[in-house]
């Protein structure tokens, strides 16, 4: 476990509200020069601690929908043939995320589709190929997300009661954009903190040109944040997925508003399928996640039916945004 300083985890902290932000902005919040925090920040990507910066994109605004496949593997399925189907995911272009787990089900994928018959094609194709190694699969659609902001990263300082980034949801006007703002987030999407320079040089086009198309795709609500991934790991920490089914429905709305006060929250989903709620935490472990869900029952008592513990095993792809095709 690599041991962060104070001054480092603000930094992550300034990192993960707007990775674009200049050394200099960031060493004005945290109290120390432009070329320190340079310096720190380039240890933290040595150290494995920053994997990636990555732009927070939603695509429902860009006109997509977005679907969720649980998978059970069939009980004698072979390393060889989990490896294949998990590739199949990661290779299909529209794949927003793929990882396995250890919790109700063995594997997650999040996928983008224009309409329903674009996910029937897909989804057939996949059943044609693995079926048979398939012990059970449910399909939800995906109607919200928000993201929280990282206040654990912080300790004992005060946290700002709104901790709220973003949220995306599906329904709302789609924005229609060209082919050059759609190369702008393609590669956005995968360096968040790449320069305008050099994106410029990229695509083409003027940096002027570029850093205008940037400032009206977070204007019009396609870019809504530029994040840092962060190993939680090598932190002593570890990413949990709670799914809440509930008793006594009426009550969600109070138990969101209770929930995203807590500085290990990270991001909070809605969906037609599946649970009620899904809660996204990062925190050191299972004992610590079970007091928080016991502190929910005691909160709001009977409101909660049952609940599931999802443990991230491996997180195969992370993508904001469909790829552009050849």
């Amino acid at each position: 476990m690599y041991k962060l300083d104070v001054k480092d985890r603000k930094i992550l902290y300034e990192l993960d509200i707007n990775c674009r932000q200049s050394n200099a902005q960031i060493g004005k919040k945290v109290g120390l020069g432009r070329d320190v925090v340079a310096y720190r920040i380039k240890r933290m990507q040595d150290e494995g601690i920053i994997k990636a910066f990555w732009t927070a994109i939603d695509t429902f605004r860009l006109g997509y929908n977005v679907y969720r496949i649980y998978i059970n593997f069939d009980y004698l399925i072979t390393p060889d043939i989990k490896k294949e189907i998990i590739q199949h995911f990661c290779e299909y272009k529209n794949a927003w995320a793929v990882l396995t787990v250890k919790g109700p089900v063995d594997f997650d994928a999040v996928i983008w589709v224009k309409d329903i018959y674009e996910f029937y094609r897909f989804w057939d194709k996949t059943l044609d190929k693995y079926d048979e190694y398939l012990a059970k699969y449910f399909v939800s659609i995906y109607i919200q997300a928000s993201d929280y902001k990282k206040s654990y990263l912080l300790f004992n300082e005060p946290v700002n009661s709104n901790r709220l980034l973003y949220s995306i949801r599906a329904g709302g006007k789609s924005v229609q954009i060209d082919e050059i703002d759609y190369k702008i987030l393609d590669e956005l999407a995968i360096n968040a903190r790449l320069p305008l320079v050099e994106l410029a040089e990229k695509l083409g086009c003027s940096s002027q040109s570029i850093n205008y198309r940037i400032k009206n795709l977070i204007k019009n609500g396609i870019i809504r944040a530029f994040r840092v991934h962060i190993d939680y790991s090598k932190l002593g920490l570890q990413n949990f997925a709670v799914d809440l089914y509930l008793r006594r429905y009426k009550e969600k709305k109070a138990i969101i508003d209770y929930i995203q006060h807590n500085p290990h929250l990270f991001c909070l989903n809605i969906a037609v399928g599946w649970s009620d709620l899904g809660l996204e935490f990062v925190i050191e472990n299972t004992e610590k996640l079970i007091k928080t869900i016991e502190d929910l029952n005691v909160k709001f008592p009977g409101a909660i039916k049952k609940y599931d513990i999802w443990l991230s095993k491996e997180v195969h792809r992370e993508r904001w945004l469909p790829e552009i095709y050849d």
